[in-house]
């Protein structure tokens, strides 16, 4: 039996925690009805990349200094995972995107991109290990892509990881800063690559038979991809790339096409001069942006919105923005955006990701030494 002067220090606790609760929580205004805002966890170090564990175990969240966490149920984090690779932690390099394996209730592995250091410079690599059956540690982790040559002193890896439905992996990649290189075939930079699962190139990629091609590549001229997604209706990969000084866009990338950079642009360059080997808004050749911002976002992470939770969100695609400290919603006709909404302002907050949850609620992390996991839905009336 409790002691009273127990019971008291419980329902103390209780109280303490229920308001704690309650100051985590708040609403903001937006066009679909009231936003609610909720904590789920706190004290990440710059969050990057998110995956829903199944069965409501939790999460894994990277943290771009080099650590993999799991977050509870309960928001409680995790000491670091074990058996992560090491990482190139400059710049804008790090720990990056983490997804699960397809079948990861049968092989519980885990995919990991990240900035690798090798030939006096860096690159992005990509892995997978074995969640250990207590969650603690990646077991067996193996390097099944790296992009090649390294040439990163710190900016532009890209990089996000989708697979699609016939279980190809996606690699969204960065062009490392150097821009001619996404125009050269022989280079993994500034290029979509896809794979499968273990690391081979499927036959049907679009220049293996190309002599001087890398054989991963499906698509090239990105700058620097930090979002992509699989449309949940159509079935194809969309993705996104920061522009120079302006020209944020959305790519639906094909087979072997070429989307532009640095040829086609409609930013200029941080100096406020040219990009001197643009030749345009549109070119010959290459393909225009299916969305564009003349006026950099930043955007960071995308998911699109197919859940029965919240039904006026269906249809949207939500995109983070780090300089604009938004999550932006793009409201869909078919593949066409038809309105944009930015959401988050008052918080200040750089979004880095966004994902739709298997509960039907957002999940978004912030973007700072103290960042947070975040889940929104829309307040019931």
């Amino acid at each position: 039996m409790l002691r009273p002067h127990l019971l008291a220090s419980l329902g103390l606790a209780a109280l303490l925690s229920s308001q704690a609760s309650l100051a985590e929580s708040r609403q903001l205004p937006s066009e679909l009805g009231q936003l609610q805002i909720e904590t789920v966890a706190e004290g990440l170090a710059n969050p990057w990349g998110l995956a829903f564990l199944p069965d409501g175990q939790g999460y894994l969240v990277t943290e771009r200094p080099g650590r993999l966490r799991r977050i509870a149920p309960d928001g409680a984090l995790s000491a670091p995972l074990g058996g992560v690779p090491e990482v190139f932690a400059v710049g804008q390099g790090g720990l990056l995107d983490v997804v699960l394996s397809p079948d990861f209730a049968a092989d519980r592995l885990v995919y990991l991109s990240y900035a690798e250091a090798g030939d006096g410079a860096a690159g992005t690599a990509v892995g997978r290990g074995r969640l250990s059956a207590d969650a603690t540690a990646l077991e067996g982790f193996e390097v099944i892509f790296r992009q090649q040559p390294k040439l990163s002193s710190g900016t532009h890896f890209g990089s996000r990881l989708v697979f699609d439905r016939d279980g190809h992996l996606f690699i969204a990649l960065g062009d490392n800063n150097q821009r001619s290189t996404a125009q050269a075939l022989d280079k993994l930079q500034g290029k979509l690559v896809r794979i499968h699962p273990d690391g081979r190139i499927p036959a049907d990629n679009p220049f293996v038979d190309q002599a001087g091609a890398r054989a991963e590549v499906w698509s090239y001229g990105h700058r620097n991809q930090q979002g992509a997604a699989l449309n949940p209706w159509s079935g194809r990969l969309w993705s996104h790339e920061h522009g120079p000084r302006g020209g944020d866009e959305i790519n639906i990338p094909e087979a072997g096409k070429n989307y532009g950079w640095p040829l086609a642009t409609h930013g200029i360059n941080y100096s406020l001069l040219p990009i001197p080997e643009a030749k345009g808004e549109a070119v010959a050749g290459t393909e225009p942006p299916h969305h564009v911002w003349e006026k950099s976002p930043a955007i960071s992470g995308m998911a699109f919105y197919d859940a029965e939770r919240f039904p006026a969100w269906q249809h949207n695609l939500f995109i983070g923005a780090l300089a604009g400290q938004a999550l932006i919603r793009l409201q869909l006709a078919g593949d066409k955006v038809v309105h944009e909404e930015r959401l988050l302002q008052p918080l200040k907050a750089r979004i880095r990701d966004v994902r739709q949850g298997p509960d039907g609620f957002l999940y978004v992390l912030t973007d700072a030494s103290d960042g947070r996991l975040l889940r929104l839905g829309l307040a019931r009336e």
